[in-house]
């Protein structure tokens, strides 16, 4: 079991003004699982992936990932575990502006200690940033920036993938290459990846599909997919 996930719950506020984004969320990743959480604007898929990165804490609930309990980690520990176990693709590409493509592209593998150049390169390549890993990400549209955040999480080799809407700011044909690249790298790496998307498209091309809605997911199977 790479993430277990039980009776998950998130509260903002306290009393008449409390705001329930998550509630009683229960569900499990194996190895090599590919999931798509989908669901309307505002429904709290972000907020599952904080949570379940460190970034956030929940109002109540357990998140074992790879065995460690995340709940309750401090800093310094949520912080060890994303650099080694755990890989975030964000809305927000956070690139280094100081630092080239190349060395955007190493930073987390290097801080993680796994770096691997021939690795770092053919991700480069196959995502189409051969020919810009000496720029800086000012000189990049926003479409290559985003290919430069899924290969600096994809160079240090996470068990768990984390991403949010990666493909978003991608063409289609460019977003089905780089969702390709992402599954191949996982299902080599043997890890999980776990993808907030509106893509229908590209939630189909995961193994499982869930939707969160008011708070609650809810697993789709092939039927409900479907409709």
């Amino acid at each position: 079991m790479l993430l277990e996930v039980k009776h998950l719950s998130k509260k903002y506020g306290s009393g008449d003004s409390a705001v329930t984004v998550l509630q009683d969320v229960s569900f499990t990743l194996m190895n090599a699982d590919t999931l798509a959480l989908e669901g309307e604007s505002g429904s709290g898929k972000s907020t599952v992936l904080h949570l379940l990165a460190g970034l956030d804490a929940p109002t109540s609930g357990s998140i074992r990932v790879d065995g460690a309990e995340v709940v309750g980690m401090s800093d310094a520990q949520s912080a060890s575990l994303r650099r080694t176990s755990i890989g975030i693709i964000f809305q927000q590409f956070n690139l280094v502006p100081s630092l080239t493509v190349r060395a955007n592209i190493a930073f987390h593998a290097r801080l993680g200690g796994a770096f691997d150049a021939a690795w770092a390169d053919h991700l480069a390549d196959r995502i189409g940033l051969g020919d810009h890993l000496n720029k800086y990400p000012e000189a990049l549209s926003g479409g290559q920036q985003q290919r430069v955040a899924i290969a600096r999480t994809l160079a240090a080799r996470p068990k768990l993938i984390l991403a949010d809407e990666p493909t978003g700011n991608l063409d289609e044909d460019t977003a089905d290459n780089v969702l390709k690249l992402m599954l191949e790298s996982a299902a080599a790496a043997g890890a999980a990846i776990l993808m907030v998307t509106h893509s229908a498209r590209q939630a189909a091309r995961m193994s499982r599909r869930m939707v969160l809605s008011h708070g609650v997911v809810q697993e789709r199977t092939a039927q409900t997919a479907a409709q």
